[in-house]
């Protein structure tokens, strides 16, 4: 497959957790709860990871805020999106409940476009504190046809691998054609176009923005 760039998103209700995933896989640390402010619209992150041997990825991750007040700015962002994180909090039933209203809205935002999901149950460090067993988890995550993990900022399990999994889920169906590059639609575009640095149509600006973009490319190159 050429050399591509995709976008990914980060759903959740707020206080699931996801700010603190983000900051442990791109910077390898855990903010902590005095660390760890709402965040106000959308934030940015970037990455490099190795998907396979000689095939590197910059992961461009946009971490969305849970509340009400600002959905109206989170879902300019879903359309643009090829894949997603769908957090919820082991230890907050009420996150786990709300998963299928993020996935509903997230799908509807996109058309026509596809975008690939990975159900993650954050905080699996908490074990006496859990409200969500793993059995409902992956029953849920079955019936929205997705891959179900566990995760823990705090203590990092499974926090590279759950990145990891969602893309080279995406790497895979757009090396089959099925996630294909469209105008006018920015969840995957060609590497060779350069960096998405640019503001896309109908995303809001004043927020923090993006500066890099998620490429696929042979190393080297």
């Amino acid at each position: 497959m050429a050399s591509s760039c995709f976008r990914l998103i980060v759903l959740g209700d707020s206080t699931v957790g996801k700010s603190c995933l983000l900051h442990r896989f791109t910077e390898g640390r855990f903010p902590g709860p005095l660390h760890s402010d709402p965040t106000v619209g959308v934030d940015f992150f970037s990455r490099l990871v190795e998907i396979e041997p000689g095939k590197r990825v910059k992961l461009q991750l946009w971490d969305t805020a849970g509340q009400e007040r600002f959905r109206s700015i989170t879902r300019s962002y879903y359309r643009n999106s090829v894949g997603g994180l769908l957090v919820f909090d082991i230890t907050n039933r009420r996150s786990f409940e709300h998963v299928k209203d993020w996935l509903e809205e997230a799908k509807m935002h996109v058309q026509p476009f596809q975008i690939v999901f990975l159900l993650v149950g954050h905080k699996c460090d908490l074990v006496s504190q859990r409200e969500v067993t793993r059995e409902e988890a992956e029953k849920l995550s079955s019936a929205f046809g997705m891959k179900y993990i566990e995760t823990s900022a705090k203590d990092a399990t499974n926090v590279e691998e759950s990145f990891t999994i969602l893309t080279r889920d995406i790497y895979e169906l757009v090396k089959k054609g099925e996630i294909t590059i469209q105008d006018g639609w920015e969840g995957v575009k060609s590497g060779q176009n350069g960096p998405m640095n640019k503001p896309v149509a109908g995303e809001p600006t004043g927020l923090k923005s993006a500066t890099g973009s998620l490429c696929v490319c042979e190393q080297g190159i």
